[in-house]
């Protein structure tokens, strides 16, 4: 084994021949417009012109001011400049997948600070582990078996995440199709119309702890809250207002789109809430709080917050309009039914400890275990 400078082994080009020009972007068209981070697919563009042929030569995307880098073996376009592409030199010498691997084991060192391109100043200077140097056949022989161990692991959290994708439209699908009624079949009713006032706390004279539900609380992905804050009369900030009860559904009212919202449960009963919550108490003699819950993730009613939401750089809709919004009240008993499926739906789809994401999760676990196992080896002094 010997460590050599991962620029003598991995090659780079700047993407000025790739760069997408318009950010018109549709699902309906072709070509993807990445970028190296989280987002990875910014959409999809139509334009025909300059595109990386990567389904011809993978290639490792890489922002040179964060080292974010993603593996690509489908055609696109770049959305910036700071967008490296990262090939290898050689592949009888050093596998690009096996690069790649190894790339992400590394800590995200950052050299003199984000705004500097770290591809020449760090990245290429760094060591990689060759094995049997001297011998090119026998050295591409043991980082393909290595790449054919990991590619197995990522192959199976690719297939997770794409049963997840799967599940979670199927989940959509059927949600929309429950919730859906006519009209004329049954009593629609406005959300204000069979919910029970809300209460907000007296802060004066108050000395109880309580834990703050701000607007950042509530995790978008699984509609729960991940996180609060400590507060008393001392600390509590101007908007922590309002008291939640076990089974309250809050919808945050300020960037409403973005569908913000959760069922409370008891751990979080008797807490705060900000006042940029709108507080959904169910009388429960007329409607069940998750029938409520799953309304308020509807189509029909994302529909109505962008119809009734104002203002451009900070949005929002009103507690009272939202209260406008009229769902359908079948008996007890059928909204009972209707929502024990979307349940089960949604612990298969959302739940971070049950179903799927919990397995994706291990699989990642697992992946990374294995991967750092296979290529961390000792350097010889």
């Amino acid at each position: 084994m010997e460590w050599l400078p991962l620029g003598d082994f991995a090659d780079y080009e700047q993407p000025t021949r790739y760069l997408v020009e318009s950010n018109n972007y549709n699902n309906n068209f072709k070509t993807p417009v990445l970028t190296a981070g989280k987002t990875f697919i910014l959409g999809y563009t139509d334009e025909t012109d300059g595109i990386y042929k990567a389904s011809e030569r993978p290639v490792i995307i890489f922002d040179d001011f964060t080292t974010a880098n993603k593996w690509v073996d489908f055609d696109f376009k770049a959305k910036s400049s700071a967008m490296k592409m990262i090939t290898s030199k050689d592949e009888s010498k050093a596998s690009l997948k096996y690069i790649y691997y190894w790339m992400n084991t590394l800590p995200s060192d950052l050299v003199d600070g984000d705004h500097k391109r770290q591809w020449i100043s760090n990245y290429a200077n760094k060591l990689i582990p060759i094995p049997c140097p001297d011998n090119p056949k026998k050295s591409l022989e043991i980082q393909q078996k290595i790449v054919s161990i990991l590619d197995t692991f990522s192959e199976l959290t690719a297939e997770l995440t794409a049963e997840l994708t799967a599940r979670k439209m199927q989940y959509s699908y059927y949600r929309e199709k429950l919730l859906t009624f006519d009209k004329n079949e049954l009593e629609w009713k406005a959300l204000g119309e069979i919910c029970l006032a809300t209460q907000n706390i007296r802060w004066k004279d108050n000395n109880s702890t309580y834990r703050y539900i701000d607007l950042t609380s509530v995790s978008r992905e699984n509609n729960s809250i991940i996180e609060t804050s400590e507060i008393n009369s001392q600390t509590a900030p101007s908007r922590a207002q309002k008291i939640v009860l076990k089974d309250d559904v809050i919808f945050a009212t300020t960037r409403p789109t973005q569908q913000r919202l959760c069922l409370i449960n008891d751990e979080y009963s008797n807490e705060i809430a900000s006042t940029g919550y709108c507080i959904l108490r169910a009388n429960t003699d007329v409607v069940l709080p998750k029938w409520i819950f799953f309304h308020i993730l509807s189509t029909n009613f994302k529909n109505y917050v962008e119809e009734n939401q104002s203002g451009s750089a900070y949005p929002a809709i009103s507690d009272a309009k939202v209260k406008e919004f009229k769902i359908p009240i079948p008996p007890l008993e059928e909204q009972e039914r209707i929502v024990s499926l979307l349940d089960k739906f949604d612990i298969l789809t959302n739940s971070i400890s049950e179903g799927l994401p919990k397995e994706i999760e291990l699989r990642q676990k697992q992946y990374e275990y294995y991967r750092d196992l296979l290529l961390t080896f000792p350097k010889e002094n």
